[in-house]
């Protein structure tokens, strides 16, 4: 039976990405292929969740003409490009799926006020 090596499987956090957490509204910088032409596409909505250990991931939700769409993102990968953190919020919960049931003003995030 081979070895395995914790260190391995805890990979850290892609260094190049800032510090953010739940609540947060972030802008990602994701890179797009489309045929042969790459380009930078920008998703930017609020962090409901972030995921820890080898396959560490955070997904962010936003409205697109009415309709909730969240992308999940993983940490290393090498299609982001980079994370721009536009709002830091306060929340009380680490997983914010009650969002999704909220429209309007009953979804807005308190803004924090330093982190």
């Amino acid at each position: 039976m081979p070895s395995i090596n914790l260190a391995e499987l805890a990979q850290p956090r892609n260094p190049n990405l800032p510090t953010f957490g739940a609540g947060d509204t972030i802008r990602v910088s994701v890179r797009v292929v489309e045929g042969e032409r790459e380009r930078i596409q920008p998703f930017e909505g609020l962090v409901i969740r972030i995921t820890e250990g080898p396959h560490a991931a955070f997904t962010v939700r936003r409205i697109a003409s009415g309709v909730g769409v969240e992308r999940t993102f993983p940490f290393n990968s090498p299609r982001v490009e980079g994370v721009e953190v536009k709002r830091r919020g306060r929340v009380r919960r680490a997983r914010l799926y009650y969002l999704r049931g909220l429209t309007g003003r009953a979804a807005r995030v308190k803004e924090a006020l330093r982190r």
